[in-house]
């Protein structure tokens, strides 16, 4: 389809609907989670495990073709830990899986596809024996990993730092550092001393960008109606 043909008023309750399945449904299954979580499929975000933790304004674009999961399975019985800090957002098909502790900071971009472990989950000789080999994972605050790319066990990603598409990172990156390649090696440096526009700007003032939306989903929608939609899900014609 070119457009959402629904009205405005459907579109509406759609999301209604969308956050009450994420705050009865999904919440409870994280141990913590901060404010205002947008969550655009909320049967599509896979949790497993305890000790998950998302900051404040989450925002996970999953699709039930993709899914988004969390994973953390102890070493030898012991705890494993995920941290998200705020702002972060999280794309199509990311899956994150700790057996000790995988950290993301704050206004992070994780891209689809994205893999992230701390674990290689079975030893180099002994492979019938999972959490041989594990190692904490910890990206800094305003890191962009790029589609596709895989952080390994022990890898540690500094403030600002970008990861190409489809990179396979298996060393620590430094901050202000792009990366690409596999194995992920340094492109090029990012300027420290310019201005950083992060994710959090666009909280800024989050009761004026939900009314900036809202009012776009108006003019968009405006002239739609329910017959109009369901003719252009059963007849569409070209240009729908």
């Amino acid at each position: 389809m070119r457009k959402d043909h629904r009205p405005y008023w459907l579109k509406h309750w759609l999301v209604r609907f969308r956050k009450w399945r994420t705050r009865y449904f999904l919440l409870p299954q994280f141990d913590a989670i901060g404010v205002e979580p947008e969550i655009m499929d909320p049967g599509s975000v896979h949790v497993f495990g305890r000790n998950i933790v998302l900051g404040n304004y989450p925002h996970l674009i999953s699709t039930p073709d993709n899914c988004i999961r969390f994973t953390t399975l102890g070493h030898r019985g012991g705890d494993a830990f995920i941290t998200i800090g705020d702002y972060v957002l999280i794309s199509p098909g990311v899956r994150i899986s700790a057996a000790e502790s995988i950290t993301i900071g704050d206004a992070c971009m994780i891209a689809a596809n994205v893999y992230i472990s701390d674990s290689d989950w079975h030893g180099l000789y002994n492979r019938t024996r999972p959490f041989r080999c594990t190692a904490p994972v910890k990206l800094g605050n305003n890191v962009w990993i790029g589609d596709s790319a895989i952080i390994c066990k022990g890898v540690s990603i500094g403030d600002n730092s970008v990861v190409g598409a489809g990179s396979v990172v298996t060393k620590d990156v430094p901050a202000n550092t792009v990366v690409a390649g596999n194995p992920a090696h340094e492109i090029k440096k990012i300027n420290p001393g310019r201005r950083m526009i992060t994710r959090e700007a666009l909280f800024a003032d989050a009761f004026r960008q939900a009314h900036n939306l809202d009012e776009l989903d108006r003019m968009l929608m405006d002239g739609n109606s329910l017959r109009g939609w369901l003719r252009a899900l059963l007849l569409p014609r070209r240009g729908d």
